[in-house]
């Protein structure tokens, strides 16, 4: 496809987390728009990242924690798709591919940060533990207090708990033991279950 990236990303830049409350897109919808954007189609590419966007920025917020680092993630994730989407058969839906696109893309843009290897192999944080608990749910949601979780933890809570990955599937995308994995995610429940308690 003949389309500069700097165009790609001037679309994204304007765009980004702004999602437009349209229909939920059929399976049909999204492989008909697919195929257009595989012959070159910029209409259907802009099409699908309205409909999309405000999901992928969502998980890109939980896995990175950060609103600024979300966004760019974001970015990210719709210019790699106008670049990887001749990847895409269709034996899937195309929602569960994105998803797996964008996991890839928020943790691969997180390990490019400064300080991100010594934030998530920091077992040992504790700056979490010297915040004060919130006093409700209605002031703080619970997406605040993931947020607040140590890196890692945070990472494998957002995967399994929340977008249904294996723990096999969690250590692969982590780079991490399988066995690590779900020690991470026994230790941020462990974690959310107390500042939950402190509630009221």
């Amino acid at each position: 496809m003949e389309h500069s990236n700097m165009d790609l990303k001037t679309t994204v830049d304007s765009n980004v987390v702004q999602p437009i409350k349209t229909p939920r897109p059929t399976r049909d919808d999204d492989l008909h728009r697919v195929r257009q954007i595989q012959l070159g189609s910029i209409s259907a590419y802009e099409s699908l990242y309205r409909d999309y966007v405000g999901q992928v920025y969502r998980l890109c917020l939980r896995l990175t924690g950060e609103k600024s680092l979300a966004e760019d993630a974001t970015q990210e994730v719709f210019i790699q798709l106008w670049q990887k989407i001749g990847n895409f058969e269709g034996q899937s839906q195309f929602s569960t591919w994105l998803h797996r696109v964008t996991s890839n893309i928020a943790i691969s843009y997180l390990r490019k940060q400064k300080g991100w290897l010594k934030r998530i192999f920091n077992i040992d944080d504790t700056d979490v533990h010297k915040q004060h608990a919130p006093r409700s749910v209605e002031e703080i949601p619970l997406e605040k207090y993931i947020q607040k979780l140590p890196e890692r933890a945070r990472l494998v809570f957002v995967l399994h708990a929340l977008e249904g990955y294996r723990h096999e599937e969690v250590a692969d995308l982590l780079n991490i033991a399988i066995g690590t994995s779900k020690a991470q995610f026994h230790r941020a429940k462990k974690m959310l279950e107390e500042w939950m308690s402190h509630e009221g």
